[in-house]
Order: structure tokens, then C-alpha cells, then sequence
């Protein structure tokens, strides 16, 4: 399991939170599970690699000196000027008799026949919710489109979670569908001219007689 090492935070002010910043710490705060909440801090560059190697989703081993919890990144806010600057942290330890509301991202792996056929692939659904134990929380979830035709589509029903968690969405909600090729519309040229000769050619032709004539 994947270990974070934090420090408990005894300072609140705002000049506190951004001295804490400019260190290269992130403030947090870890609770739940009937254990006492603790304001912390742990190394940003620590953080991150923690989580990339736990997932979104993990079991992080949070050490606060001699105090060790097992938690989940609960909650998080993000500098928005600034990708994985993060800027405050919730951590919520992990009761493991108990299910819990997470959200997991979707994969689309497989080359979709519907596509090859000229169809659209449409993602609708790029995270779902699904409520499990937490040993039980996958990582992501796969969903193959390489059968999918063209106006078919795989909604929450069709996956198969093999027990081990379910989902809160209804059975119809779409996650995939392969849309119809666009047909392009035929621009419309104008009215087509009646085949024939041009109107007043005898007109034209009688008056260069009447040159020739004179």
C-alpha cells in the first residue's frame, strides 16, 4: 500500500495557508470513520506521485508522525490557473466494512465496426458513480465498442460488474453510441433550363437580315 507522510497544521490564517504554499506543501484535512479530524500538510511533489501510483481511487497509507490511517483522496481543489497545482485536500479514512459513493473514469478500448463502416462515435459518459467496498473500487472501467454498429449504443446495463460493485445511474443511460455517417446536404444549383433555343434567336436573326438587307 502506498505510503503519504503528513504533518499535523496548528496554523489557519490565510498568510498561514499561502506560506504553506510557497513552501511546496498543500493544506488538508483528514476525518471520518468515528476518528478525530486533524488539519495537515503534505509535500506536493509526495502527493502527486502517490497518486499516480495509487490512482485516484486508492488506499493511501496516511502517516501523520505516529498516527497512521488508512484513507481515500476524498475531495481536492486545484489552482485554475495552474494544472496539479493543487491547493487544499480532504482525505477520509477508509471503513472497509462499509460502501462507499466513488467516481471512476471510463475507458473505450476496441476499434468500433459502426465506425469503420463511416459511423461517429459518440462518448456521453466519460466518469461514472458506482457504490462498492473500498477494496472493491476498480481502477477504471473498460467498455469494448469493437462489436458496435452504427445507430447501436452500450448503456449502463450492458457492463458487467461481476458482483463486485453497482452502479448509481439508470440501466438506459448511455455511455457510447456510434452516430449515422453525415450526409451532405446537395446545394441546390438553381432552376434547370428546359432544353431548346435560346428566346428571340428569330428576333435576333430577322434583324441581321434586315442589316444584310439595307
Amino acid at each position: 500500500m502506498t505510503v503519504l507522510h503528513a504533518n499535523e497544521r496548528t496554523e489557519f490564517k490565510r498568510s498561514s495557508r499561502t506560506k504553506i504554499r510557497e513552501e511546496g506543501l498543500i493544506p488538508a484535512v483528514v476525518y471520518g470513520n468515528n476518528t478525530e479530524n486533524k488539519s495537515i500538510t503534505v509535500d506536493s511533489k509526495d502527493f502527486i506521485k502517490t497518486i499516480r501510483e495509487a490512482g485516484r481511487n486508492g488506499i493511501i497509507s496516511l502517516e501523520i508522525g505516529s498516527d497512521k490511517r488508512k484513507v481515500m483522496l476524498y475531495d481536492y481543489q486545484i489552482d485554475p490557473l495552474k494544472s496539479e497545482s493543487f491547493v487544499h485536500l480532504d482525505f477520509h479514512v477508509v471503513n472497509f466494512k462499509e460502501e462507499i459513493d466513488v467516481d471512476v473514469s471510463v475507458h473505450v478500448v476496441g476499434d468500433a465496426q459502426g465506425v469503420k463502416d463511416g459511423g461517429v462515435l459518440q462518448q456521453v459518459l466519460h466518469e461514472v458513480s458506482v457504490r462498492t467496498l473500498p477494496n472493491n473500487v476498480p481502477d477504471f472501467i473498460d467498455v469494448d465498442v469493437s462489436e458496435l454498429q452504427v445507430n447501436e449504443n452500450i448503456s449502463i446495463g450492458d457492463l458487467d460488474t461481476s458482483g463486485k460493485y453497482s452502479f448509481n445511474h439508470e440501466e438506459d443511460e448511455v455511455i457510447v453510441s456510434i452516430l449515422p455517417p453525415r450526409v451532405e446536404e446537395e446545394i441546390d444549383s438553381g432552376e434547370e433550363q428546359e432544353p431548346g433555343e435560346p428566346e428571340r434567336v428569330e428576333g435576333r436573326e430577322g434583324s441581321e437580315e434586315n442589316k444584310e438587307e439595307a
